[in-house]
């Protein structure tokens, strides 16, 4: 039995552009080319994202530090810190891709046709 092999990250993102491209297809093309940017910046921040929730849960969320010579704490790590910005960032991206999304049909049913309604 074949395994399958692991995507890189460039693979990943790519795969990602294109689900979030089918999500927009209706999308006028003027309009997705203005997008384009916004649509590579989500696809890499939805991608990245787990990388960082994985560095995380080996790491920890906080960090120790020392300030001088008898000050000593705890602190939030960089990657908590990148994560919760990511998270921000790509939560407006993926609002603003939907508030230029075209309205979608609703699809009546086939039993409301056969019905007449």
């Amino acid at each position: 039995m074949a395994t399958r092999r692991e995507l890189t990250k460039e693979e990943k993102i790519k795969k990602e552009i294109s689900r979030i491209k089918r999500a927009l297809k209706d999308l006028d093309k003027n309009k997705l080319t203005v997008v384009e940017p916004l649509i590579k910046t989500a696809a890499f921040m939805a991608v990245s994202l787990p990388e960082l929730e994985a560095t995380i849960n080996e790491n920890g969320f906080v960090v120790e530090y020392k300030n001088g010579e008898n000050q000593y704490g705890t602190k939030q790590s960089d990657e908590v810190k990148t994560l919760l910005a990511m998270q921000k960032n790509l939560c407006t991206a993926v609002k603003t891709l939907a508030d230029i999304a075209p309205a979608t049909k609703k699809k009546d049913s086939r039993l409301k046709d056969i019905m007449g309604e």
